[in-house]
């Protein structure tokens, strides 16, 4: 029985159907699930991990929305046919790189403990626990209507979004979101993105059959003209950051490329990821500001929160809004419903704001000891504010060498750009993490 090898702790801070999640995947792409194979119903599983129907609802929707089972009417869920893995590659990384500690972590998976509120978090959702009334329902498949009216009031506040509550969609994470939106798209699009900029929207992509095109940057952001040549449907973007300088998108550039869009018949999605969490330069309005009837804007709770909270919501125009109420109740919500209200109540009372203004304190003195120390051995360097990295533009790669001297970059690194993420290392481990950088490429160097 498939519930005799799912391995759930109830104790863990994980959420339970994300638990439930990776332990299926995991039985997928082993070989234990073969394909075609037709799992326990929602409700049988649930019985047998003692769990809410909910929760397993999440795990077996985030399964279907990556491609993993397939939910077929009338008859249930199943293994998705012609999934394909390496599976000696898949152990090997898997069981070595994932469990591995390393001295110095500038990944970015996680956040500086010193930078949470894990305590106050952790009354809110005991808050909610409380209210039995609200645990024995579903959650709403948009999104809780508290959490969605919270959200529009804070989206405004911080990044001048222009929304109602309507318009926002709730979702386990930006790809889960992206999933849904290219199904109310339609297959075999054009979509334009920079390079190396959100791996995981390019997926999405590629599973409705898109044609990923790499649109040319300059140091104000994307070109246009480099758009008029791609001629996209889709231009999927962050403003935040400039591949080539690091700086935020200018506002003129922004106003040329909605211009351009609207002209083009061209989409625009916006991914604002930890747009309010600008600590360094001045905050600039969000690209859907000005073009709220063209432009599909995706934030996120996850960096600015917990990672563990996977919540981020989607603010769709008025076009697609229309497209999707009619089928909204087809898509089963990926986020728990506890944690919505409890975010919702936490935004209400102010505590999101006062977060905020803490974490950006915390982030610009680490952005600013990072900065001094590259500074000491490296010249060709680039910021990027919002997702709190350095890159570091090399001859050479290192990247294998660098794992073997326990210095973890971040898994967007392509060897010759190494990207060091500050957000989870602690800072007294900077100074020592980026000496020990340069020392081994310098002895490389020697060889």
């Amino acid at each position: 029985m498939i519930s005799d090898f799912i391995i759930i702790d109830k104790k863990d801070k994980t959420p339970l159907y994300l638990q439930i999640y990776r332990e299926i995947k995991t039985a997928i792409e082993n070989g234990n699930l073969k394909e075609n194979e037709k799992i326990p119903s929602v409700r049988k599983l649930s019985e047998d991990l003692s769990v809410s129907k909910t929760t397993i609802e999440n795990a077996y929707e985030m399964l279907c929305a990556e491609g993993y089972l397939i939910n077929v009417a009338q008859k249930g869920f199943y293994i998705e046919k012609g999934l394909l893995f390496d599976k000696k590659a898949k152990k090997k990384s898997d069981s070595k790189d994932n469990s591995k500690v390393y001295k110095y972590d500038f990944s970015g998976k996680g956040i500086d403990k010193n930078c949470t509120n894990i305590t106050q978090w952790r009354k809110y959702v005991k808050d909610i626990l409380n209210k039995e009334y609200l645990l024995n329902t579903y959650s709403e498949t948009q999104g809780e209507t508290a959490l969605r009216e919270a959200i529009s009031r804070y989206a405004f506040t911080t990044r001048g979004v222009n929304s109602e509550a309507g318009n926002i969609i709730i979702g386990s994470g930006t790809q889960t979101l992206i999933y849904i939106l290219c199904g109310m798209l339609g297959l075999n699009k054009v979509a334009a993105i920079e390079k190396n900029t959100f791996l995981q929207a390019e997926q999405v992509f590629k599973d409705f059959g898109y044609e990923i095109k790499y649109a040319e940057s300059d140091k104000n952001g994307i070109t246009v003209n480099s758009l008029k040549e791609l001629k996209p449907d889709i231009l999927f973007i962050n403003t935040n950051f400039n591949s080539e300088t690091g700086s935020a998108m200018t506002v003129k550039r922004k106003l040329e490329i909605i211009k351009w869009s609207k002209k083009n018949n061209c989409l625009i999605i916006e991914d604002d990821y930890n747009g309010e969490l600008r600590y360094k330069t001045h905050q600039s309005s969000c690209m859907q500001s000005y073009s709220p009837e063209n432009v599909t804007y995706i934030g996120s709770f996850s960096k600015i929160l917990l990672p563990s909270v996977r919540i981020s919501y989607m603010v769709l125009p008025d076009s697609l809004t229309d497209r999707y109420l009619p089928v909204k109740d087809n898509y089963n919500q990926t986020t728990s419903k506890i944690e919505q209200l409890a975010l919702a109540n936490y935004i209400n009372d102010g505590k999101l704001e006062k977060y905020l203004r803490k974490s950006r304190r915390y982030y610009l003195a680490k952005s600013e000891i990072m900065k001094t120390e590259l500074k000491k051995y490296f010249k060709d360097i680039i910021f990027n504010e919002t997702s709190m990295y350095f890159e570091i533009r090399l001859d050479n790669n290192y990247l294998k060498e660098l794992k073997e001297k326990s210095i973890k970059p971040m898994s967007t690194s392509t060897g010759r750009n190494i990207r060091l993420n500050f957000s989870q290392i602690e800072s007294d481990n900077i100074t020592e993490g980026i000496k020990e950088i340069y020392e081994l490429i310098k002895n490389n160097n020697q060889k």
